[in-house]
């Protein structure tokens, strides 16, 4: 790689250790993918917030590095955690309440946004053609292909050490020739609602490998739009996907018929049939509209006894639907801010069950969660929680 007077600079340990580590971090990446230089960067989301998934080792090098006094250069988001400060904060144990908060401390101590949010594209619009350093996968997916701007799917150390430097490794996403489609998806079927947009893109991901694929047959709905970014992403190593485009450089070509979707909903629910323990609205976040939908929807009713009923979504999010919020706390149901049921505590719990329209979490319920999952349409979820 290429790098000016000043990166050297830094990877020479100028500005101390921890950009020194970043800068070794980023040097390396780019080698590995054989960039040609380091390109600057607008905005950085890092992944790994969860102590359930991140564990008790990188919370030692998060402090080195917030110790050392390491800065973000450019407005950087964080991830989902493992608890809200309302609800599930009550019911975890004190020891892993303070591994969480350790977590979230060095963060803050380093500059980033405790936006704890999975959707960071609706904190603030994003441009495009602008390069960024996102790290979790399904906001990387949407980023590239809904607002069109160029990110790679970075892993949480890397998008952190973009975010200190204010650069990354210009290879993959960033270059324009990495993001030509070759494969073109024909969508056989109807896509009625955002499951089966997810279940599209469990399927897809699994047969695409890191391929752009360009998808006919999908409307422009961003909610359903967001859920098969989200599964795309699950199952494999797609970054964007595109609904238009030439087809001079096409490849391949995938049919998806409606037993394919149907067939691929029906693997996911390992727990049909089953009554749930918790009925989870949320992966990845929910958007204002989407709250307003629930909120109307279940107005007036209450959540089934036996039954937990979640929405999860960002503070910035439950703060602009407030009303909303509130209409479904009062039926007994729990809007939960900054956390991801995958990477919660759920079967601290005694939740076996989940009942949720996202696909993504169907997939990971049975690994992360210990728990069976049913995936359902939103609205047969509210049906099954709520009564009245």
């Amino acid at each position: 790689m290429h790098l000016t007077k000043e990166e050297e600079r830094i990877l020479n340990g100028a500005h101390g250790w921890a950009e020194q580590t970043c800068m070794k971090i980023l040097v390396r990446l780019g080698e590995l993918f054989n960039a040609e230089k380091l390109i600057p960067i607008t905005s950085a989301h890092v992944s790994g917030i969860s102590y359930k998934t991140l564990g008790d080792a990188p919370i030692q090098y998060l402090k080195a590095l917030a110790d050392a006094e390491a800065k973000v250069k450019v407005k950087t988001t964080l991830n989902p955690q493992s608890l809200d400060p309302k609800y599930l904060v009550n019911k975890i144990p004190n020891e892993l309440q303070k591994k969480q908060l350790s977590i979230l401390e060095q963060f803050n101590r380093m500059g980033l946004t405790e936006s704890l949010t999975c959707t960071p594209y609706y904190l603030s619009k994003l441009k495009r053609g602008t390069h960024i350093a996102w790290a979790e996968s399904s906001a990387v997916v949407y980023a590239n292909s809904i607002h069109n701007a160029w990110t790679n799917r970075e892993g949480g150390p890397s998008a952190l050490a973009a975010a200190i430097i204010g650069k990354t490794p210009d290879y993959g996403m960033h270059r324009p020739e990495n993001r030509q489609p070759s494969t073109l998806v024909n969508v056989e079927t109807k896509l009625k609602n955002e499951t089966e947009y997810g279940a599209l893109g469990i399927y897809l991901g699994k047969l695409l490998r890191d391929e752009i694929p360009v998808i006919h047959g999908l409307e422009r709905d961003k909610n359903k739009l967001k859920q098969l970014c989200a599964a795309i992403a699950t199952t494999g190593m797609t970054n964007m996907f595109q609904t238009s485009s030439s087809t001079r450089k096409i490849t391949e070509r995938i049919d998806v018929e409606e037993k394919d979707l149907k067939h691929t909903i029906e693997e996911l629910s390992t727990g049909q049939n089953k009554k749930p323990d918790l009925v989870f609205i949320g992966c990845p976040h929910c958007s204002i509209n989407e709250i307003k939908t629930v909120a109307q929807t279940v107005k007036g009713k209450k959540v089934r006894s036996g039954i937990e009923f979640w929405v999860c979504t960002s503070c910035h999010i439950s703060e602009a639907a407030k009303d909303a919020v509130k209409q479904i706390e009062n039926t007994g149901g729990h809007v939960l801010t900054g956390v991801c049921t995958v990477v919660s505590f759920t079967e601290n719990l005694g939740i076996k069950n989940i009942m949720t329209n996202s696909a993504k979490t169907a997939y990971y319920a049975p690994t992360l969660s210990k728990a069976e999952a049913t995936l359902a349409p939103v609205n047969q979820c509210l049906k099954t929680a709520f009564k009245g």
